[in-house]
C-alpha cells in the first residue's frame, strides 16, 4: 500500500480481532493462541502494516499459520489503513470480556439521570486527558441503582465521547471452574486495559463476586477473585488512563472492604413522569407502526417503571400484538394492557381509550 494512500484514508488507531479458523478443516491443523498480546501485536504489524480493513474484514495469517483466518470486528475509524501505531488485539475464543469501539450512543441519548450525567463529566475529563489528574484520577467509580436505570448505556456513551474502547465483563463470568481462574480473568482484563489505555473497564453484575461477607453461604468461594479485584483497584501496579466503573443494582449489599475503594458512587434511579413521556416519545420517533395513543396516560400508569421495562416491555409487547392482530397502529390500550402485565397500578377513572 502506498504511503501516500494510507494518509488519504486515515491510520486506524485500534485494531480488535476475532479469530475464525482455516478455510478447510485439516487434521494437523494448529488452532493458534494469543499467549502475548504485545508480541502478536508486533508480528500483526510486520504481516499487515498498511493493508486497508474495515469491520467484517478478513485477514489471513501468511507466515507461522499460514492461511489461518481473523476478522475485524471493531475498527476505529470504521475504516482505514493498519499503520506502526495501530492497536491491534485479538479477542478471546471464550468471549469473556468483550472489547468494544462505541460510536452509536452518547450521554445526550441518557433521558433523565441528570445528577449522574453531571458527575460522570469528570470521568469524561479523564478519560480525555489522563495526564491532568494525576493522583486525583477517578480511577474507580460504583454506578448504582435499579436494573434498565441506564447505568451500562451512561458508561458506553462516556467512552464514545471520551474516544476509547470499552472493556466489560459480567463479574458471574470471573468465577472459573477451578481454583485461580478468577484471578486470572482479572489479571488479563486489566493487562488488555493497560495495553488500551486509557479506557473504561465496566464489571456488570458486580455484586455477584462484591457480596458481604455475611452473604458468604450466597457468594461462594470468591475470595481469590476478590483479593485480585483489591490489589487492581488499589493500583499496586500502576495503571495510568484506565477507569474502572462497577456497577449494581443491589449497593447495600456489597462488602465494605471492597466498597471503600470506589472513591465515587453514582446514583441511578427509576424515571419520573416527565421522563418515562421522554423515553416514549424518543423510542417511538422510529417506530414501525402508526401510533394512536395518548403517552400523557401511558406516563401516568407506568410509575415505577425502569426506562428498560418501559421500552422492552411496554412499547414491544404492544408492538408485537399489533402486528400479530394484523394491525398497522398500536393504541392507548394496547400500551396499557402491557403494563397490567407487569403489575402496573389500574388506570385512572376518566381515562379514554
Amino acid at each position: 500500500m502506498a504511503e501516500s494512500n494510507s494518509k488519504k484514508m486515515g491510520e486506524l488507531k485500534y485494531l480488535i480481532l476475532r479469530p475464525l479458523g482455516y478455510p478447510l478443516k485439516a487434521s494437523y491443523h494448529e488452532y493458534p493462541a494469543v499467549d502475548n498480546p504485545k508480541v502478536f501485536e508486533r508480528y500483526a504489524k510486520d504481516q499487515w502494516k498498511g493493508e486497508v480493513v474495515f469491520k467484517g474484514s478478513i485477514l489471513f495469517d501468511m507466515r507461522m499459520f499460514p492461511d489461518f483466518a481473523f476478522e475485524v470486528e471493531n475498527a476505529e475509524p470504521e475504516y482505514g489503513v493498519i499503520s506502526e501505531s495501530t492497536i491491534i488485539l485479538v479477542e478471546p475464543t471464550n468471549r469473556e470480556i468483550e472489547t468494544e469501539i462505541t460510536t452509536n450512543v452518547k450521554l445526550a441519548d441518557v433521558v433523565g439521570q441528570e445528577d449522574a450525567k453531571r458527575k460522570v463529566r469528570v470521568i469524561l475529563e479523564y478519560l480525555r486527558n489522563p495526564e491532568k489528574f494525576g493522583r486525583w484520577s477517578p480511577k474507580n467509580v460504583l454506578f448504582y441503582g435499579p436494573p434498565g436505570t441506564g447505568k451500562t448505556m451512561t458508561a458506553k456513551a462516556l467512552a464514545n465521547e471520551a474516544g476509547v474502547p470499552f472493556l466489560s465483563i459480567k463479574s458471574t463470568k470471573l468465577i472459573g471452574e477451578h481454583v485461580g481462574d478468577g484471578a486470572r480473568r482479572i489479571h488479563e482484563l486489566y493487562e488488555r486495559a493497560s495495553q488500551l489505555s486509557p479506557c473504561i473497564v465496566f464489571l456488570d453484575e458486580f455484586d455477584a463476586i462484591a457480596l458481604d461477607r455475611s452473604y458468604q453461604e450466597l457468594r461462594g468461594d470468591v475470595s481469590e477473585i476478590v483479593n485480585a479485584l483489591l490489589t487492581e483497584l488499589d493500583g499496586v501496579e500502576s495503571r495510568e488512563g484506565i477507569c474502572t466503573i462497577a456497577a449494581t443494582n443491589r449497593a447495600e449489599m456489597i462488602d465494605p472492604s471492597i466498597r471503600s475503594r470506589f472513591e465515587e458512587e453514582i446514583e441511578f434511579s427509576l424515571p419520573d413522569y416527565e421522563e418515562r413521556l421522554k423515553i416514549m416519545e424518543k423510542n417511538l420517533e422510529e417506530f414501525p407502526l402508526q401510533v394512536k395513543a395518548k403517552l400523557v396516560e401511558v406516563a401516568r400508569v407506568t410509575e415505577g417503571f425502569s426506562g428498560r421495562d418501559i421500552v422492552e416491555k411496554v412499547l414491544k409487547a404492544a408492538l408485537h400484538r399489533a402486528i400479530a392482530e394484523g394491525r398497522d397502529f398500536i393504541t392507548t390500550e394496547d400500551l396499557v394492557r402491557s403494563t397490567r402485565k407487569l403489575g402496573s397500578k389500574t388506570p385512572p377513572k376518566g381515562m379514554f381509550f
